[in-house]
């Protein structure tokens, strides 16, 4: 088979790889625009970690190609260095720390000046935890810890309340570790946040497809209660199953207003199988405390009617092609592959295993919370049913 040439993309055919892979679009989508496999795209997107490079521009304080051509003219008349200043409206030190660091009076030359300080301005910056050796050293322990960027920017934000020196955005954080130019994150702290990636990928990407989940009698998500939309009352639920290797499974299940996580050992991924372990489940909840469940639109919930019969819970479905319907619990399953990874086989792990992981999560702080912990909120919601 002959090998296809290697191709050169243009910067336009680059902002179009950067708009596609904002947009959700997989690697190998977006490789079948260039008639190419997905790691030519791979190459080039990864450069960044995934995320987009911020577009060059020059600083409106610096010498523009017009400014430096009048110097060299300027130059060439013989004009002294505050004459060239004052035409300028520059300060004469600006105009002469030009010329000497670009082959003084007599060898300066626009194009070449100009050209040599936009790659000066190439040179990496430090970022805040490249500085702070102390705040790379607390993010760092807190990753290790299994905490989110997000919670622990949160963290900081409290505990160091008032002291700007100690705190960071989770987006420097999400930088710094995938830019590994940075210099100040490790590469090998990536395996502690919850999607273990190499890059980035677009809050809008989905392996869903169209023909997934044809439910008989599904109720749809739109007429779920506006309670239970606005997580304005405690007791609705969304739930999943998390997949693991050799056909095993856990069902998941988020308490929408207090993030609170449970999780269930199911058998099998056969609707009899689930629906009768989330009945079990469901049991164990007081009633005030479990009035919906929100599903994904997968097989293993045919027998809602069933689960509805037996505990009087609702079951809305969420619409094909929609997670986010269900966006927390989608962003539970996320953290819990920091400790289920895809490929590991679920069926080993006992109720208790699986309890004491959901008691892990459930006193995690969470940002939708005011950085208070599930475990604390939904105490609360149990002592006012009592």
């Amino acid at each position: 088979m002959k090998q296809k040439p290697r191709i050169y993309y243009s910067e336009s055919q680059k902002a179009m790889m950067w708009d596609r892979w904002k947009q959700g679009d997989s690697l190998q989508m977006i490789a079948q625009m260039f008639d190419r496999n997905h790691s030519s795209v791979q190459r080039i997107l990864a450069e960044s970690g995934g995320i987009r490079p911020a577009q060059r521009k020059r600083s409106r304080f610096a010498l523009s190609l017009i400014e430096r051509e009048e110097i060299s003219r300027c130059l060439v008349a013989g004009k002294s260095l505050r004459e060239i200043a004052r035409r300028l409206q520059r300060a004469p030190s600006t105009i002469s720390r030009e010329i000497q660091r670009n082959g003084g009076q007599s060898l300066y030359r626009a194009a070449q000046a100009d050209l040599s300080a936009w790659d000066r301005a190439r040179r990496p910056k430090l970022c805040k935890l490249a500085k702070r050796g102390m705040l790379t050293h607390i993010v760092s322990s807190k990753l290790q810890l299994q905490w989110s960027p997000e919670q622990i920017a949160g963290w900081l934000k409290q505990f160091f309340e008032g002291d700007k020196e100690y705190q960071v955005s989770h987006e420097t954080i999400y930088r710094s570790l995938y830019i590994q130019a940075r210099g100040a994150l490790k590469k090998e702290l990536l395996e502690h946040l919850r999607r273990s990636r190499t890059m980035r990928r677009s809050r809008h990407y989905t392996q869903k497809t169209e023909n997934h989940g044809r439910i008989v009698g599904a109720i749809s998500i739109s007429e779920r209660p506006a309670s239970a939309e606005d997580r304005a009352v405690p007791g609705h639920w969304e739930g999943d199953l998390l997949c693991g290797s050799h056909n095993s499974q856990i069902a998941t299940l988020v308490e929408r207003q207090t993030r609170y996580v449970m999780l269930v050992k199911v058998a099998g991924k056969d609707t009899e199988t689930v629906v009768s372990a989330l009945i079990d489940n469901a049991r164990r909840l007081p009633r005030e405390l479990y009035k919906s469940l929100t599903w994904d639109r997968g097989s293993e919930m045919a027998g809602h009617k069933r689960f509805t019969l037996a505990t009087d819970i609702k079951v809305f479905f969420c619409d094909p092609q929609n997670p986010w319907q269900r966006g927390s619990n989608e962003n539970t399953n996320g953290i819990l592959r920091q400790y289920f990874p895809k490929g590991l086989d679920l069926s080993g792990y006992s109720q208790e295993k699986l309890d004491e992981v959901a008691r892990l999560l459930n006193e995690r702080p969470r940002k939708t919370l005011h950085y208070y912990t599930p475990a604390q909120r939904f105490a609360q919601c149990v002592a006012a049913t009592n």
